[in-house]
């Protein structure tokens, strides 16, 4: 039997910054559950909610002091529950995110393993002694900057955090710990929830003798493949299945950083019992200079040969044993049309051109709140920016160590900087984009005049109507979950082109990722004698020399009883 999120297109809500219900300039519950019914009109199976657990919010949600609760900004239980329930009541499932690599310094556990070195909470989490220095246990990198160790007088130990020093890493190699994972996760099974995303997944076992890294010039601490994929993973995730997953009918998609198609394969192969797929970063992190010191803040110019390089090696090594997660844009990822694209000219045609190359693949698409209307970047001063990430990155690369100007750290930001995706969702043209009625707590984009809710639902041919379009093929025609891919003109600098095969089924799948035009002349000889347009994002695709900026269109061949061809004209 398919699994239902193999033909499914799933939307990811980053309900901070969704919809304000209440006033108080937060997104929460309710206002999620005022917009079901706009959800539901776009076609999507399943949602899937950042974290809404309690927290201090230092990281926007995702440092968790009580996994049981909801964030009273978010609102309350029976919010939660409502919103479940009228998601139900429209066919729509609901994912919630997990996050078990790491608690905030606020959870409990956390607070009574601090206390000493033998309370039964003393091994919740990662701590090792000082070195003889009394310096860090060694020179394992934060992902926020610094050391990846924060010290602790009242046990004369280091603990170990990967993210921020208010996100202690937890101890997986206690089963109670394990159990204590799979207890909430049942908790909140049991009232509704179809499926987890599960945020660094990848990194919850650890080289747990904690060697250092060879050292490297320029850098103090340093992140490396110790980080990742330690020598349990596969071992925890059987267990979670085994424990969890297997007794629901759920969805399993894990964030898994440095990952490989190999790695993933191991992970998502339904023979292995581990996860249901997996979020790569490697086509996401095209634009990023290799191992500089500045990490991701020192970027270089996209190739499209590159881009199609990474997602076709994806596509060829998961068929058949692996499933992938298809995405450009989620809540750490800057808005597409902004970092790879034009968002001015061509905004529109940039935007569904990206979506194009993306649902015509193998593998469930997701879309992140706004990327259906075609929402954009925002160039705002750094100090209006709220993301630890951005503050971290400036105090170590700008003003403590130098190696990047504060010109060329702000350009990074307004390209590849996380609150791009988390401004206020534009509802509207009115006063905050319709988002809050009071101070929103990031300023809205504003751009949020032309580019909203209210002006793509009024407009036949938005973004919007474009990524209906796309999702009802997904739910149509089988083609597109189970049809094989085979990538055409790989070198070429500026055409995205790949062909997807299902029994007798043959499409086409054209794209200019460019906003110059490009010549058919390489792709006359690929189309089929007889065709007919699936999809296009200009009309009378195909019928000029030349494609025309971001054009993208999908081709489906004709038998000859079809009828006339409809080459002309999208239908």
């Amino acid at each position: 039997m398919t699994k239902w999120w193999k033909n499914a297109v799933i939307y990811q809500i980053y309900p901070k910054s969704f919809l304000d219900s209440d006033g108080t300039g937060w997104g929460d519950l309710n206002g999620i559950t005022s917009k079901l019914d706009y959800l539901h009109s776009l076609g999507i199976d399943a949602l899937w909610l950042s974290p809404i657990y309690e927290s201090p919010q230092v990281d926007n949600g995702y440092d968790i002091s009580d996994y049981r609760r909801i964030d009273s900004r978010f609102g309350t239980m029976n919010d939660v529950q409502r919103l479940i329930d009228g998601a139900h009541e429209r066919g729509i499932r609901v994912i919630m995110d997990l996050v078990v690599n790491h608690t905030s310094d606020e959870h409990d556990w956390f607070r009574r393993s601090r206390q000493s070195r033998d309370n039964p909470y003393s091994d919740y989490y990662l701590w090792r002694d000082p070195k003889p220095d009394g310096g860090p246990p060694n020179n394992w990198g934060s992902h926020f900057g610094g050391s990846a160790w924060e010290y602790c007088a009242d046990r004369d130990q280091y603990y170990l955090h990967y993210y921020a020093s208010k996100q202690p890493d937890l101890n997986w190699e206690n089963p109670q710990v394990r159990h204590e994972i799979y207890d909430l996760m049942r908790f909140w099974m049991d009232r509704g929830i179809n499926g987890w995303r599960m945020d660094v997944i990848a990194q919850i076992s650890k080289y747990i003798d904690f060697p250092d890294y060879p050292p490297q010039e320029g850098k103090e601490f340093i992140i490396g493949p110790m980080h990742y994929y330690g020598p349990r993973l596969h071992e925890f995730l059987q267990e979670m299945h085994r424990e969890v997953l297997s007794k629901y009918d759920c969805v399993a998609i894990g964030e898994a950083p440095a990952s490989t198609p190999e790695i993933a394969r191991l992970l998502t192969d339904p023979e292995r019992t581990e996860l249901d797929m997996i979020f790569t970063f490697e086509h996401i992190e095209l634009d990023r200079v290799p191992n500089s010191v500045n990490r991701k803040w020192d970027l270089r110019p996209m190739e499209v040969p590159e881009l199609k390089a990474v997602l076709s090696k994806w596509q060829y090594v998961l068929v058949d044993h692996g499933w992938n997660a298809l995405y450009f844009e989620n809540h750490d990822r800057a808005r597409i049309v902004s970092r790879w694209g034009n968002d001015t000219v061509y905004r529109k045609q940039c935007a569904t051109a990206f979506a194009t190359v993306l649902h015509g693949m193998q593998g469930t698409p997701f879309v992140y709140q706004g990327e259906e209307i075609g929402m954009v970047n925002a160039h705002y001063e750094l100090s209006d920016y709220q993301d630890i990430d951005i503050k971290n990155a400036y105090r170590a690369y700008v003003h403590d160590a130098g190696t990047i100007s504060e010109e060329r750290f702000t350009k990074a930001v307004w390209q590849v900087g996380r609150d791009n995706a988390r401004t206020p969702m534009q509802w509207d043209a009115s006063k905050n984009a319709g988002f809050t009625t009071s101070w929103p707590w990031l300023k809205v984009n504003p751009r949020y005049v032309d580019i909203n809710v209210a002006e793509a639902l009024a407009d036949r041919d938005s973004v919007f109507a474009y990524y209906q379009r796309l999702i009802a093929l997904r739910h149509q025609e089988p083609i597109l979950a189970e049809g094989t891919y085979e990538l055409l003109l790989g070198d070429d600098p500026a055409l995205f082109v790949y062909e997807r095969i299902w029994h007798e089924q043959r499409w086409l799948v054209i794209v200019n990722l460019s906003d110059q035009e490009q010549s058919t002349e390489h792709i006359q000889p690929l189309l089929y004698d007889r065709w007919r347009a699936v999809i296009a994002n200009y009309p009378a695709p195909l019928a000029q020399p030349q494609l025309r900026p971001y054009e993208a269109c999908i081709v489906a061949r004709m038998d000859d009883d079809e009828g006339p061809d409809s080459d002309s004209q999208p239908n």
